[in-house]
């Protein structure tokens, strides 16, 4: 009796994920099919031409866009941006540099900071015990 592996399919929405690009910029036939490991392993690996440009240009989802500006999802929702955006629109709001994102920097910059002060802390106690 041989054994009979199915394949691992995803939505295009986790693929999409996966991928770090936005789900509503991709190609339809993308959308609306399912992606197999094997396919997202692929598309990792050797980006078509219009994940390359996704990748490159956006729209970009907001975890990428919070990424790009140095700060968290939470602090791109309280500094109004709910919105995919464009590296052109991003690089856009790096020049302007409103307030709301300088203060989320400062506050990301304090997180970071916490966590590499407690992280430390945990690998001194780890050491002593």
């Amino acid at each position: 009796m041989t054994e009979h592996q199915s394949t691992q399919t995803m939505k295009p929405a986790t693929a999409a994920k996966k991928l770090g690009v936005y789900l509503d910029a991709t190609p339809t036939d993308f959308q609306e099919g399912t992606v197999s490991r094997a396919e997202l392993n692929a598309l990792q690996t050797d980006p078509p031409q219009w994940l390359r440009d996704l990748r490159r240009d956006g729209p970009h989802p907001r975890p990428v866009v919070a990424a790009k500006l140095g700060v968290s999802i939470a602090g791109l929702r309280r500094g109004g941006v709910d919105d995919a955006l464009t590296t052109e629109q991003i690089e856009a709001l790096k020049q302007e540099d409103p307030e709301w994102l300088r203060r989320e920097r400062a506050t990301q910059a304090e997180v970071r900071k916490e966590t590499a002060r407690v992280k430390k802390l945990h690998a001194e106690r780890a050491e002593r015990d």
